[in-house]
């Protein structure tokens, strides 16, 4: 298979990409899905609208900078070339920390669990996950190295991993499945700690195939972070979990 043109169509002589066109599509499934989920975690389906106007901008700002900052030997010679997001270079980790704590101060001015908010937002955000990938199938990014696999995508004259394929594929699945439990939930944060371990473990091994990771010396990052939050997020499921347990006891 051949990555196509990364230009979904031009009016007036302006190209519009299918990366932006996919993440936007993705965004806007997610808040869509946010908003009408919003009162099974007894929460204004407004509020939703409040929240994302914040947290949206910054998050992606915050997926820019991070993808900058592991890749500064390039942008500091051309600083016009970090505002170009058009053609790619945006790292989830980046979004979803710049996200994170975002909605953390948020829900403390709109006095909003925090818990809530995330087991209401993950499972959406894995949906735009799925979506936004297929934007580096057209850019020609984010694959893997070469493999004789039959599904195996030609990127330069060589056949190579489609790693965004098996991110898309796992964050879709990562996605029923966070609705699943969202849906029988036992404990506040069930979602956001579930979330945290099974993309960990997703992206640390589908990172390992890259060959355009973003590294610290002569290690992976994405995969650095990830055993972070998946070791971060285990204990906050252990923690909850017995918490939750010893509430329904008192």
């Amino acid at each position: 298979m051949r990555a196509p043109s990364p230009i979904a169509f031009s009016i007036m002589g302006y190209d519009f990409m299918w990366y932006g066109l996919l993440i936007g599509l993705g965004v806007v499934l997610a808040v869509i899905l946010s908003y009408q989920r919003a009162h099974r975690h007894g929460i204004e389906p407004e509020r939703i609208l409040d929240l994302v106007i914040w947290i949206l901008p910054i998050g992606v700002i915050g997926a820019r900078l991070y993808y900058v900052i592991f890749n500064w030997d390039y942008y500091s010679q051309d600083f016009m070339t970090i505002l170009n997001i058009r053609g790619g270079g945006l790292a989830i980790h980046g979004g979803i920390i710049a996200g994170a704590i975002t909605g953390y101060l948020l829900c403390k001015h709109y006095k909003i669990n925090f818990l809530e908010i995330l087991d209401l937002f993950l499972p959406a955000v894995s949906l735009a996950q799925a979506i936004g990938r297929w934007g580096n199938f057209f850019n020609s990014e984010a694959h893997g190295g070469p493999t004789d696999l039959p599904w195996a995508i030609l990127i330069n004259g060589e056949y190579v991993h489609p790693t965004f394929l098996y991110e898309s594929i796992w964050c879709l699945g990562l996605f029923f499945f966070l609705v699943y439990i969202d849906n029988n939930r036992k404990f506040r944060g069930q979602v956001a700690c579930l979330y945290g371990i099974l993309y960990s473990v997703e992206r640390f091994f589908v990172e390992g195939l890259r060959t355009d990771s973003l590294m610290i010396g002569s290690f992976r990052q994405a995969q650095m972070i990830s055993i972070v939050i998946l070791l971060v997020s285990l204990a906050m499921y252990i923690i909850l979990k017995k918490r939750s347990v010893e509430e329904k006891h008192i």
